[in-house]
């Protein structure tokens, strides 16, 4: 359905913005410290649960949009370049983040699996960067756009499952890392920022 090219590219943007110090990879690293790999593993099997939900409502909506008008498709690419910027700019801008691990954050397994869906669906964003990421990759020529949105979402959350099981993995010394290292957060943040910049001038330039 896509060509190589397209995944590549789709890919390679989805685990460099998957490992940008975030809520949720922190989130999978302080629980991975505190309580072992196996409590970040389910940290993400919960935050990836969540994201199936957004990837399914962006699908739908992204489809309805695209077939009541194509102009009405164009506005939300153009919507979502500006969303990309406003990201890049906060990106930019970030100072890094106060890791700690609090022993009051460990928490029994399944209640980190649903944290971790609980964290993913009521975050308004994650549905309005797939909204502003997704359909960049999409084409109508190709197929049904509800369809090449939820491959790419699939492909999104495989991304993330590695980057996340990497982090839960070396959550020890990663951890000390960051916290020793404001200078590699800051970079991991300019380096996002760059990513949704670049996003945002090929949705521009997109005909």
């Amino acid at each position: 359905m896509f060509p190589l090219e397209t995944l590549v590219s789709f890919f390679t943007a989805s685990v460099l913005l998957a490992a940008a110090p975030g809520p949720d990879n922190i989130f999978v690293l302080t629980q991975s410290a505190l309580q072992g790999p196996r409590a970040g593993f389910v940290v993400t099997l919960g935050l990836c649960s969540g994201l199936v939900v957004h990837t399914t409502a962006v699908a739908i909506g992204v489809a309805a949009i695209f077939q009541t008008s194509v102009a009405a498709y164009t506005a939300l690419k153009l919507a979502g370049a500006g969303y990309l910027l406003f990201l890049a700019w906060h990106a930019f801008r970030a100072s890094a983040a106060k890791i700690t691990v609090d022993t009051k954050m460990r928490m029994p397994l399944l209640k980190l699996y649903r944290r971790g869906i609980i964290m993913n669906i009521t975050n308004p964003k994650v549905s309005i960067f797939f909204l502003a990421f997704l359909p960049l990759f999409a084409d109508p020529a190709r197929g049904p756009i509800a369809l090449q949105i939820m491959g790419l979402g699939v492909i999104f959350i495989f991304s993330t499952v590695i980057i996340f099981s990497a982090v839960a993995l070396v959550s020890g010394s990663l951890g000390q890392w960051l916290t020793r290292s404001e200078r590699a957060q800051k970079r991991m943040n300019k380096l996002a920022g760059m990513i949704f910049a670049a996003l945002a001038l090929s949705l521009l330039i997109d005909r």
